[in-house]
């Protein structure tokens, strides 16, 4: 499609925008039975870029058939402003609906569907914003990034990091904060911790070798050093100031009377920007492995998934300057994650913002407050004017 055809082209409007993206299942998860291609989604948001005026690039994430980032450019330019978003949703319970979750039902001031907050509402504002730029001069370049399988492995993000695009200077995540900026997160680490050993008849400990208590003394170990790290890391800005590290699930062994031969424990570590994910593994394993030497147990010890870095940027960045002064809230800390740690890699100065609130997200009669809209289009505008005028 050539320029001046897609031009010609007619853009919906905000409602019939949300309304056919809510009506294009793209949920992403572990589990096979529930996973989708987002690429209708994809496709849908770059027919509605290209009718606009915008280049647009479709990127095929490595290794995940059906999966698509897209990078819609407005202008050219060195620097530029990103809107960035995530075309999945998580999974869902129908039966807790009180309406169809991929039909956008208005009741309440309300929108109600699976994605309205997070964060399929996000992409109808963006544009909407984007619109009323379309026959500006930009001086740098105004670009949409969606992305791919973020509720599930934030593999589209690490893919965009890998690819280095897009080139930009700045970037917004509209994730669901109620339009409140927000420029640090906690990370989030998921680890797996397994020892074998032999089993045997329970009347002799000699004639096998307890995984069970070697992960006994682990446990200690890890409760050591969630102690150690409580105590040496802090930052206020959170809820909860301080690392956690919770042991979220152990099982081992098969009968009283038979030695434990195989002892496994998952459990979920959240570091505070400035904390190494790679050192706090290490740390980790400088505890564990001499326990498995000294008893004769054989250890793995994995990530479960690749794992979100803790993400900041400083209070005096221009970025939170701007977003501050646009929506009068000073920028805070939340305890959920983003694709934020990946746009930082890219050398974008990053902060997550976006309409609706993490309170509704992943729930069922997930919905975005009508009063949410307005300002969601007259916000972007403004850093659209700072950053690519």
């Amino acid at each position: 499609m050539s320029q001046s055809d897609s031009k010609s082209a007619v853009v919906p409007g905000i409602r019939d925008m949300l309304a056919r993206l809510i009506s294009l299942p793209s949920i992403s998860s572990a589990s096979a039975k529930w996973d989708h291609s987002n690429e209708p989604v994809v496709r849908t948001l770059a027919e509605w870029l290209e009718a606009l005026g915008f280049s647009v690039e479709i990127l095929e994430v490595p290794g995940m058939p059906g999966k698509f980032n897209l990078i819609g450019t407005l202008g050219s330019g060195p620097g530029g402003l990103v809107l960035s978003g995530h075309t999945d949703t998580v999974p869902f319970d129908d039966k807790r609906w009180q309406s169809d979750p991929f039909t956008l039902t208005e009741r309440d001031n309300r929108w109600y569907g699976l994605g309205t907050c997070d964060m399929k509402g996000f992409f109808p504002l963006a544009i909407e914003a984007a619109r009323a730029f379309v026959d500006e001069d930009l001086k740098q370049p105004l670009i949409i990034l969606a992305t791919a399988d973020e509720e599930s492995s934030m593999d589209g993000a690490r893919a965009l990091a890998e690819a280095g695009k897009p080139k930009a200077r700045y970037a917004v995540i509209g994730e669901p904060t109620s339009l409140k900026p927000v420029r640090m997160h906690k990370g989030i680490m998921m680890e797996r911790l397994k020892f074998e050993g032999q089993s045997g008849h329970s009347s002799n400990p000699a004639l096998g070798r307890n995984a069970m208590e070697g992960m006994h003394e682990a446990l200690t170990e890890l409760l050591a050093l969630r102690s150690g790290w409580q105590e040496k890391y802090r930052n206020p800005n959170f809820e909860v100031q301080f690392p956690t590290l919770n042991l979220g699930c152990i099982h081992g062994g098969d009968n009283p009377n038979r030695i434990c031969a195989q002892c496994e424990l998952h459990f979920d570590l959240r570091p505070l920007p400035g904390m190494n994910m790679e050192t706090l593994r290490q740390a980790i394993l400088s505890k564990v492995q001499p326990i498995a030497d000294r008893r004769e147990l054989s250890l793995e010890f994995e990530p479960l998934f690749d794992g979100v870095p803790p993400f900041e940027t400083p209070a005096d960045a221009a970025l939170v300057k701007a977003c501050e002064k646009l929506t009068g809230h000073t920028a805070h800390a939340v305890a959920f994650a983003t694709e934020a740690p990946w746009l930082q890699k890219l050398g974008l100065e990053t902060l997550v913002m976006g309409p609706g609130s993490i309170d509704q997200a992943h729930q069922p009669d997930e919905f975005i407050e009508l009063s949410q809209l307005d300002p969601t289009v007259k916000v972007p505008r403004g850093l659209i004017r700072q950053f690519c005028l």
